[in-house]
């Protein structure tokens, strides 16, 4: 279940933007950086998201590997909510192990809201 290749941040020059020039948020177990995708960048008018976990939170990929899942997981639910035209990038933190999927959906949800990214109901 992996997102469209156009909706997703793949180069380092990419998340270096995001990194220096984004606002972020944080939780106990997330972080979101966001900017407005640069006009010049052809996919623009889409948003395009970049998953980050340090082999420090876990030395095996498998578990690595299931917490982005779950995270992309969440991004496709939530993405019909998200504005347009950003760049995000997610960083989980080593007590991201601990959530399961629903938990996750919940904290990104309340990240994106306030970065007022995201149009709640």
């Amino acid at each position: 279940m992996a997102l469209p290749k156009r909706y997703r941040l793949t180069s380092s020059k990419e998340f270096s933007q995001v990194y220096k020039a984004g606002r972020q948020a944080s939780t106990s177990h997330l972080v979101v950086k966001c900017i407005e995708s640069p006009r010049e960048h052809p996919n623009s008018g889409c948003s395009r998201f970049g998953i980050t976990i340090s082999h420090k939170v876990s030395k095996r990929a498998v578990v690595r590997n299931r917490l982005k899942r779950q995270v992309r997981a969440a991004l496709q639910a939530l993405m019909p909510r998200l504005h347009d035209n950003l760049w995000v990038v997610i960083v989980l933190r080593s007590s991201a192990i601990e959530c399961d999927y629903w938990q996750i959906l919940q904290e990104l949800e309340k990240l994106f809201t306030k970065l007022e990214v995201c149009d709640g109901y």
